[in-house]
């Protein structure tokens, strides 16, 4: 394992120590709201620095990009945090959020980790090093056509005017699959991808923090993960088509049409 994977992965399994040890307590916990839907807790805070403790000592010049902290600057490698992403979930004791961690160099992701501290597992990818679930390689579905085919979504609830649009999208994908998910943790969407759990995935407004070691997961695992035009702004924009080679097209087709349509009436 590389050095700097290794260390995100002690920083991102340490974190998980710290959100299961407040998992019980989670109704006494301070919560803060940074905006609508969209909440904060001291265990965010608490993973998010252990996070940064365990780089800053095995990496005291690199960048940080991190959820609660923001931005700190550095030399040509920035780490990408989210300590934990699914908090309304944790606050709710529904079993589904994770830790996020990515390392960009010169802008490339080049290693990403997400880990579930419930189940025990742990995804890890480096660029040309192919994409692992607890050291045992995965690669993405073998669906040819969406019929047939489980896709998992996010609502932009941070972001309620996008919300027709996103129905929309809904409308056009449901009837042509066997099925839609929307469990809440954008990271482990994408990394369910990368295993072959999920067939798809599209959202609206994410954040870096959400994508950045998913997207790295679905590449090395041998899918595709775009912008909804077939780009690849999706770090900057926020909205993401992923899915292996064979369905993403006819997602991007159908999603790309419902936002040209939405665009066209606005």
């Amino acid at each position: 394992m590389h050095p700097l994977l290794n260390t995100a992965v002690k920083a991102a399994r340490q974190a998980g120590r710290i959100i299961l040890r407040h998992l019980d307590r989670a109704d006494s916990l301070t919560v803060t709201a940074k905006g609508r839907n969209d909440f904060v807790t001291e265990v965010d805070r608490a993973a998010e620095s252990e996070i940064i403790d365990i780089i800053r000592a095995g990496y005291p010049d690199h960048g940080i990009l991190a959820e609660e902290s923001g931005s700190h600057s550095g030399d040509r490698f920035e780490w990408i945090i989210d300590p934990l992403d699914g908090t309304t979930n944790f606050l709710h004791g529904f079993p589904q959020f994770a830790v996020s961690i990515a390392i960009r160099q010169l802008g490339r992701l080049e290693h990403g980790v997400i880990f579930d501290p419930l189940r025990n597992e742990l995804f890890t990818a480096s660029r040309g090093k192919g994409a692992q679930l607890n050291d045992r390689r995965i690669r993405v579905s073998r669906v040819h056509r969406l019929d047939g085919a489980l896709l998992a979504t996010g609502f932009p609830f941070k972001d309620l005017p996008r919300m027709e649009v996103w129905i929309d999208t809904f409308r056009a994908l449901l009837p042509r699959t066997s099925g839609v998910r929307r469990a809440g943790s954008a990271a482990l969407d994408l990394a369910y991808v990368a295993a072959g759990r999920c067939d798809g995935f599209w959202e609206f407004g994410l954040n870096i923090w959400d994508i950045a070691a998913g997207a790295l997961l679905i590449e090395e695992a041998g899918g595709l993960l775009t912008d909804p035009a077939g780009g690849h702004d999706y770090l900057v924009s926020g909205d993401v088509v992923a899915a292996n080679a064979e369905i993403q097209p006819e997602m991007l087709r159908l999603i790309s049409a419902k936002l040209a349509e939405h665009a066209a009436h606005s």
